[in-house]
């Protein structure tokens, strides 16, 4: 996969090289770092804008997906020249800690996040979190007919009535959520009741628009592809509702993108410095007033308030330090999903 090089710096003289007291997990930074980004690439520029502001610290991007920038971490292993990778979903994130490639984050960056939204070893957190939804047409559907749980969308039922992004590392998670939560036979089971009732789309806001314009009942998607659509002009989700399925149910699963820095890094106090700060008070203050419309995860953040509060969405209890992208790339090969 090709990927795009950006660069974020802002003017600053050669004294604001020195990170301010104002992070306080290091005393010193270099003068840039680069970032593997699988995040999307507007969130993470307006992080690394506000990071330059703040430190002087040159940001430079390197965008790819979850899976491709994941993969090519672990290829480069210790002579990757990557100090910080950010995904939008946590196998990617435990793909490179499996191959011990992640250094371990000092406590007090650990400590920016709860618990639930970071890995037990310390050796990533979450950064930011995405509620998985069933966006459903509102002219064919009543909250009557609306899918009680995930699983019910593999019953003969809901053939050929429902869209996914099968390929996309965010589908991808939401299975490894399943395969933790109800185990392998119950996750090859849907997805063979899957492969027979799902229309298959590339990309979730392929999918969304599929439903919006009647070619499908409903998308099992991510919450704020829609939220996106409705601050622009609408057009895609004119028709659109979105429902949550609550109740800890699998199709309620949150999942985390991560942040962790390369041991391989020779900027690691820098990089470190990022992850904290994107943690912290300023890179979730970016997701409470900026238009990613991603859940803030922060110790004490607000999310945006347009969206449904997190305690509500009665999400599942899943680790996401031990989500399998491998067991569920294989489950999907076997099901003819990939």
């Amino acid at each position: 996969m090709k990927l795009s090089r950006r660069s974020f710096a802002l003017a600053a003289p050669a004294t604001l090289l020195t990170v301010p007291l104002f992070t306080p997990w290091i005393a010193r930074a270099a003068d840039s770092i680069t970032v593997y980004n699988a995040q999307h690439a507007s969130l993470t520029k307006a992080w690394a804008a506000g990071f330059t502001k703040q430190t002087g610290v040159e940001v430079t991007l390197r965008d790819g997906s979850d899976t491709a920038m994941g993969n090519q971490i672990v290829q480069e292993g210790k002579a990757s020249p990557a100090d910080l990778f950010l995904t939008e979903n946590s196998p990617a994130m435990v793909l490179v800690d499996n191959a011990g490639l992640f250094a371990k984050l000092s406590q007090k960056v650990v400590d920016e996040v709860p618990a639930q939204f970071r890995a037990p070893n310390g050796n990533w957190i979450g950064i930011a979190a995405r509620s998985t939804v069933f966006a459903y047409d509102t002219r064919k559907l009543s909250q009557a007919q609306l899918p009680a749980s995930l699983l019910d969308l593999a019953k003969p039922e809901w053939k050929g009535r429902w869209a996914a992004s099968p390929s996309g590392a965010d589908f991808q998670a939401i299975v490894s959520a399943l395969l933790q939560l109800k185990g392998p036979e119950a996750t090859e089971a849907w997805l063979k009741g899957m492969k027979a009732n799902v229309v298959p789309y590339r990309g979730n806001s392929t999918a969304m628009k599929a439903v919006n314009a009647g070619e499908v009942d409903g998308a099992l998607i991510y919450h704020y592809y829609w939220f996106r659509d409705q601050a622009k002009t609408g057009e895609n989700s004119r028709h659109v509702a979105l429902h949550y399925f609550r109740h800890q149910d699998p199709g309620a699963f949150v999942s985390i993108s991560g942040g962790g820095v390369l041991a391989s890094s020779r900027q690691q106090a820098a990089a470190e410095a990022f992850v904290g700060w994107i943690a912290g008070k300023g890179g979730q203050a970016v997701l409470r007033t900026g238009d990613s419309f991603e859940y803030a995860v922060g110790v004490g953040a607000a999310s945006n308030p347009k969206l449904v509060p997190l305690a509500e969405l009665q999400a599942p209890p899943v680790n996401p330090a031990t989500l399998n992208s491998g067991a569920v790339t294989a489950l999907m090969l076997k099901a003819g999903l990939l």
